[in-house]
């Protein structure tokens, strides 16, 4: 059986069925987005298959990333959240996990939706890249220098450009699978 040509660091799991079936497929679900948006937070300084694996203890921990709840979040909980071995149970993390679902409800009823301020930054279209190499990935861009702008001076947290454009290759704001991943064409013609 001919092995199917991948990113480079999909080659083991959980990663590679992250990559087959989620990575840089554009999303429009505004929890998914918000579960996307928090795992790239508490990827910060770790390895995203350290995320992954801990994913289904976020999703417990987290009310299925209901930010409604979240936002309701308080001392006691987050005490118990710091002992949640199924998450990463970093203080800060947590905390703007809590800030951060306060500023996502905050965007919504601004702009009727999470998706429809995130999508902006990049003219409501997924950006169409054609990379060779894992060297070729950029950490930031433009765009990604942009929302992090913005959403800090909305009060989200964990935020930095780096994580934004990582949020944007997760969520399918830009198409970041090199040209010679099977999934690159795949996912280059949806929106």
């Amino acid at each position: 059986m001919i092995e199917k040509s991948r990113c480079g660091w999909a080659k083991t799991e959980p990663n590679t069925s992250y990559h087959d079936h989620e990575w840089g497929v554009p999303q429009h679900d505004d929890r998914a987005l918000f579960e996307l948006l928090i795992l790239e937070g508490a990827q910060a300084g770790l390895s995203w298959t350290t995320i992954l694996n801990k994913r289904d203890g976020y999703r417990q921990a987290f009310d299925n990333f209901d930010a409604r709840r979240i936002s309701r979040y308080d001392a006691r909980k987050i005490k118990r959240l710091m002992v949640d071995p199924g998450i990463v149970r970093n203080r800060l993390k947590i905390a703007a996990t809590v800030q951060n679902a306060k500023a996502f409800l905050a965007v919504q009823k601004e702009f009727g939706s999470f998706d429809a301020y995130i999508w902006q930054f990049v003219g409501n279209r997924p950006i169409q890249n054609s990379r060779r190499s894992l060297s070729e990935l950029p950490a930031r861009t433009a765009e990604s220098d942009a929302m992090s702008k913005d959403m800090k001076k909305r009060g989200f947290k964990f935020v930095g450009s780096t994580i934004c454009y990582a949020f944007m290759q997760a969520t399918g704001m830009v198409n970041d699978h090199l040209v010679d991943c099977f999934r690159h064409a795949q996912v280059r013609h949806q929106r």
